[in-house]
């Protein structure tokens, strides 16, 4: 028997949705998804990834918790303080599916670990706030051939994208890397928390897509959003057989320079 009575009492309202029953429901379970960023995008994230039954689930962050983030932060609470939100969000996560496995990262990603620690992992969310992370974790998942969705938000806007390595466009095919200059914030410009939440759940969902191959995920498509409006905006895109990650002649190793 592949799922408890407990399971399938759990999981009902997903295995009677068209395209994922028992057998879809077998893919969350089995799959292995590693979470950069246990946030404002990885508090949904990871939330409903573990209510949906993603089997084996690692939460990587070495940052603390302060009051600042739980505007949007919604995974922790005010008892969580000055506490590491990877840590925070494994309590959290026990408590809401107990059988899961929950694999805790209790540092930010490096060049010299990344590429260790997603080894085991099959898909690869990026749910962080800064632009040298995310060019790291875009570059470590095509060097490593690990399917990515990534997202990001800032204010009242949020996009997100998801990349397939070698086959679709990579972040690098949009933006060659980061940025030399300093970039807005959310500490410098602020954000609506319910933005980093609604795209934290598209994120989820694409994961839930891709794992059970329900619906088009966003492979050679960025999707945006400003809320003011709700006007969401699917631009396709393209990969660039230039690209210095993913093109023809991409990098073969990771460049510490590159990210500081």
């Amino acid at each position: 028997m592949e799922f408890t009575q407990e399971e399938l009492e759990r999981y009902k309202r997903n295995i009677l949705l068209a395209g994922i029953g028992q057998e879809g429901q077998l893919k969350l379970k089995n799959a292995r998804v590693f979470v950069a960023g246990a946030g404002g995008l990885g508090s949904p994230i990871l939330y409903y990834l573990a209510a949906a039954g993603v089997g084996n689930l690692g939460i990587c962050d070495g940052d603390v918790l302060d009051t600042s983030n739980l505007q949007r932060q919604i995974l922790h609470n005010t008892q969580d303080l000055n506490k590491n939100k990877a840590d925070s969000a494994f309590e959290k996560l026990r408590l809401l599916n107990p059988s899961l496995n929950l694999e805790v990262f209790r540092e930010y990603l490096t060049p010299q670990n990344i590429l260790t620690y997603i080894n085991n992992y099959d898909i690869i969310v990026e749910a962080t706030d800064v632009f040298n992370a995310k060019f790291l974790i875009n570059d470590a998942c095509v060097l490593a051939n690990k399917i990515l969705v990534r997202g990001s938000a800032l204010a009242f806007s949020g996009q997100a994208m998801s990349v397939k390595p070698k086959e679709s466009a990579c972040y690098a095919c949009l933006f060659n890397e980061p940025p030399k200059s300093e970039m807005p914030t959310s500490a410098s410009v602020g954000i609506l928390g319910a933005t980093a939440g609604l795209f934290g759940c598209i994120e989820a969902s694409e994961v839930i897509k891709i794992i059970t191959g329900v619906g088009e995920p966003l492979f050679n498509k960025l999707l945006t959003c400003d809320v003011r409006s709700l006007e969401f905006r699917t631009i396709t895109i393209k990969r660039n057989p230039n690209c210095r990650v993913c093109g023809e002649n991409g990098i073969v190793k990771l460049d510490e320079k590159l990210y500081q």
